[in-house]
């Protein structure tokens, strides 16, 4: 037993470390993140370890700053999908609440890896900090 351990559960999570690692995402310091800033839901923490909120901030996803009334696909300096591009959606209460709902099911095709916020009191609090976002 003590060998299993050793050997396989060390095993088990170098790909998880590298996943984490190759995205930049950090979930303590994207927790600590959106706990530093006091207009900053805690439902937000997930969004920050691949969003900024600092215009033209550029990280694995494009920057959150300025975000509602945006045309989705449309911020200079990030490459979307051609899904987003073509989807003809405009940021505002309604699309970012079915967004964050299920991205994957709101534009088949867009390259963002996140399964959404499933609870819809959390979905709220990030929805109407990020319409708070100039």
């Amino acid at each position: 037993m003590k060998t299993l351990f050793k050997t396989t559960l060390p095993a088990a999570a170098v790909p998880l470390l590298m996943a984490l690692g190759a995205t930049g995402t950090d979930p303590i310091a994207a927790e600590a993140s959106a706990a530093a800033s006091p207009d900053r839901p805690q439902a937000f923490a997930v969004c920050a370890g691949c969003h900024s909120t600092e215009p033209g901030h550029m990280r694995l996803g494009p920057s959150l700053a300025g975000v509602a009334g945006r045309n989705a696909g449309t911020l200079p300096g990030y490459t979307y999908s051609e899904a987003l591009k073509a989807s003809g959606l405009t940021w505002n209460a309604a699309t970012l609440d079915k967004w964050l709902t299920s991205p994957q099911k709101t534009v088949p095709g867009t390259k963002m890896p996140f399964m959404g916020i499933s609870d819809p009191a959390r979905r709220k609090q990030v929805v109407d900090y990020l319409l708070t976002l100039k």
